[in-house]
């Protein structure tokens, strides 16, 4: 499946169309609402944790090699190569995606931009602030990020003597540190919305404020 196309950039002021300012202000607030959709959508989020969820599958079977061969299995000699390739095709687009979502990010920020630049038009700036996915972005991140953390050092401290708890430890520290990664990235991505939104656009009024 495509992946659609972003709103384009402004035209340039020489070819520029409008017929007056009404026409220009319905074309802006239609790319910006559509670029906020891109950047701080319920979707994006989902889609980080099913990215998340996709590494998470391929550690694991990258550890059930390491697994079965501490356990004495023969059939990990065997079966342990199909694993790892399973598990590297499960983790290796996943850690590509993430990548390439944040360039994404960081061209969706430039379109935002160069929007606002045009004109400016108060109610449809102050939908770009979108406090209440933001702070969504920032808890439900804090939460996967505390997860992570908590897994990581559980496992540590559980752990039991002898060669089988080492691949447990592995397993459980990489899925630790997957989800602390995750909400990490959710959390940066949810400052860096703030301080944006604060230098491009300014404190927020108080409510009745004119």
């Amino acid at each position: 499946m495509l992946r659609s196309p972003l709103p384009p950039p402004p035209p340039p002021p020489h070819i520029r169309t409008w017929p007056d300012r009404t026409a220009l202000l319905a074309d802006r607030g239609r790319a910006l609402e559509e670029l906020r959709r891109r950047s701080l959508g319920v979707h994006r989020i989902l889609l980080l944790w099913l990215l998340a969820l996709a590494a998470i599958v391929g550690w694991s079977l990258l550890v059930l090699p390491l697994q079965q061969i501490e356990a004495k299995d023969p059939l990990g000699f065997i079966l342990g190569p199909i694993f790892g390739l399973l598990g590297l095709a499960s983790l290796a687009p996943s850690v590509i995606a993430v990548v390439f979502t944040a360039r994404r990010d960081r061209r969706i920020r430039e379109l935002i931009d160069a929007w606002l630049a045009l004109d400016t038009h108060p109610p449809t700036d102050t939908r770009l602030r979108s406090p209440g996915l933001s702070l969504f972005w920032m808890l439900s991140s804090l939460l996967v990020g505390a997860t992570g953390l908590w897994a990581s050092f559980a496992t540590a401290a559980q752990a039991e003597p002898g060669p089988s708890a080492r691949a447990d430890v592995v397993l459980g520290m990489g899925i630790g540190m997957i989800l602390w990664v995750t909400g990490l990235i959710g959390m940066v991505k949810a400052v860096r919305h703030y301080r944006w939104a604060l230098r491009a656009l300014g404190p927020a009024s108080p409510p009745g404020h004119r």
